[in-house]
């Protein structure tokens, strides 16, 4: 009973939430384009899975993946298990004496991204749109790696106290510098990339890694410490996905200059 009316709770707030989208989309279809829906009825049966899916992972969340991530940042912070994981010397923890957390957080980044519903939706248009120039794996493995490499950087970020802003600003620089340099064609879909990470599978755990984080460090305060992850899985995989585009433009280029110089 108690799961039956959680989930008739959730499902009531996810109609709410997306009555006004059906209201948008349906407004526009009869008074600006005047024409009738194709296919009402699976048009209607798609947004009842959507109401029920979208309900049944907002029940996961709270149940799974919000406890799951805190409780491993909590666990992987325990001052015992830190202790017997001790690399630094003396009596005091160091930043280094976490490495346990920053190995969670590149792993469970470069996890969640790779599965990231959106992410390969994106991946796929752009390997139909570019007429296979893109790779749809090249292109998720880029992100991915940014995307963990983010994470880790500000799981270290907390772990220190370091200002959010020196890293997003410094960031940004690498962004602004490398958009000079990578191909044209990779650019628009880099700063795509950024975007589509921050979605329904990556965001729910990496919050409440974070969270978890700046709950158990000493000295951390969670409403300061344990937001901002998402910045970093946001900025990280612009900058991995640009860096792709130029090793593999470097690659041709060096590949291209081989054949001219065998053929002289």
């Amino acid at each position: 009973m108690s799961f039956l009316s959680d989930f008739l709770h959730t499902l009531l707030i996810t109609v709410r939430d997306v009555l006004p989208i059906m209201a948008i989309i349906i407004g526009f279809q009869f008074a600006v384009l005047r024409r009738p829906i194709s296919n009402p009825l699976k048009v209607a049966a798609g947004f009842i899975y959507v109401l029920i899916g979208l309900s049944l992972f907002l029940m996961g969340l709270e149940m799974a993946l919000f406890p799951l991530g805190e409780t491993m940042a909590m666990q992987l912070t325990t001052p015992a298990f830190l202790m017997e994981m001790k690399l630094s010397i003396g009596e005091s923890l160091e930043w280094v004496d976490y490495y346990w957390i920053y190995i969670f957080a590149f792993c469970i980044g470069f996890s969640t991204t790779i599965a990231e519903p959106s992410l390969i939706a994106v991946a796929i248009k752009a390997n139909q749109v570019s007429a296979g120039a893109i790779s749809v794996n090249g292109l998720r493995i880029a992100v991915a790696l940014g995307v963990a490499v983010g994470i880790s950087m500000g799981s270290y970020r907390i772990v220190v106290g370091d200002p959010i802003q020196y890293y997003i600003i410094s960031g940004y620089i690498v962004v602004v510098i490398q958009t000079y340099y990578a191909p044209k064609l990779i650019v628009p879909l880099a700063y795509d990339s950024g975007g589509v990470t921050t979605s329904t599978v990556t965001v729910p755990l990496v919050t409440a890694l974070g969270l978890g984080l700046a709950s158990t460090v000493p000295g951390r305060n969670p409403m300061i410490d344990g937001f901002g992850l998402i910045a970093f899985a946001s900025l990280f995989p612009i900058i991995s996905v640009m860096a792709y585009a130029q090793i593999i433009q470097w690659l041709t280029r060096r590949a291209a200059s081989k054949e001219n110089e065998n053929a002289i």
